[in-house]
């Protein structure tokens, strides 16, 4: 059976994730659906592009990944199928899958044919009307050329980028978990270059890599390698987040410890 992956701002309170949902079973009612998330910060597109990123790779081949974060719904802006050897995307054209466009071996075509849309449009909600029917007729099998015009230049974001700057890595913070753990643009291949002995340099402190939470004393700070495979900063059973006052955007540094000079001298004798 196709599966369909939900990514969205829309929360779970109000009925639209459901609507969503209840229009593509009407179409194919043999779908699987997977909710990645619905808790996107509201018009974020960086974070959904960054819950999209982490999340896809876990998935067969085959899988269609509906993303919805869409602060220009009703507007000109265009509504996209993106495939990839493994998987395809529906999705607004605004930076939503930067990352994934970062990867290459990408096609992408516009949303545009009629017949694979609700009858009526809300302006409103795309969601439901254009990306929804979108995904289903996908999985079902429906060639991606059909939903219309190829597109050469899909909408990228910017992006954080990893620097050298002497002899240590730079970045940043990506993302704030709900533990309030600082998920960083360094990958872990950039940290293991460094060599065994790392700090790590944010918010005007100077913190050691460990390997997992509990190796860290109860309320201190430290940078791991986490399961997305980049550099976090954690507080052992608290927010780092809170504690460093970081957010997305603060500067990281990952350095080489330098092994202290010993202080011991030597007594000369007379």
């Amino acid at each position: 059976m196709p599966v369909v992956t939900l990514t969205t701002d829309f929360g779970l309170r109000d009925p639209y994730v459901a609507e969503m949902k209840g229009v593509m079973l009407g179409l194919a009612p043999e779908l699987r659906f997977v909710d990645i998330t619905h808790d996107i910060a509201s018009h974020d597109v960086v974070g959904g592009a960054l819950a999209l990123e982490a999340a896809v790779a876990y998935f067969p081949a085959g899988t269609v990944h509906l993303a919805v974060v869409d602060p220009g719904v009703g507007t000109a802006r265009r509504g996209l199928v993106v495939t990839t050897a493994d998987a395809a995307f529906v999705a607004p054209d605004n930076g939503l899958l930067t990352p994934l466009l970062a990867r290459g071996g990408w096609r992408a075509f516009e949303l545009s044919a009629p017949e694979f849309r609700r009858p009526y449009v809300s302006r409103t909600f795309h969601g439901r009307d254009v990306f929804a029917p979108a995904a289903a007729h996908l999985a079902r099998g429906v060639a991606p050329e059909r939903f219309g015009a190829a597109v050469a230049d899909p909408v990228r974001v910017p992006w954080p980028e990893v620097h050298a700057v002497g002899g240590a890595v730079a970045g940043a913070v990506l993302h704030v978990d709900r533990f309030g753990n600082l998920v960083t643009s360094i990958a872990a291949d950039a940290v293991e270059a460094l060599g065994a002995a790392v700090t790590i340099l944010i918010a005007g402190r100077r913190l050691p890599l460990v390997g997992t939470y509990a190796d860290l004393p109860l309320g201190a700070a430290g940078g791991l390698i986490g399961s997305s495979n980049r550099l976090e900063v954690a507080v052992r059973e608290g927010s780092a987040a809170a504690v460093l006052k970081a957010r997305r955007g603060t500067p990281v540094a990952v350095s080489p410890t330098t092994p202290r000079k010993s202080t011991t001298t030597k007594t000369r004798r007379r």
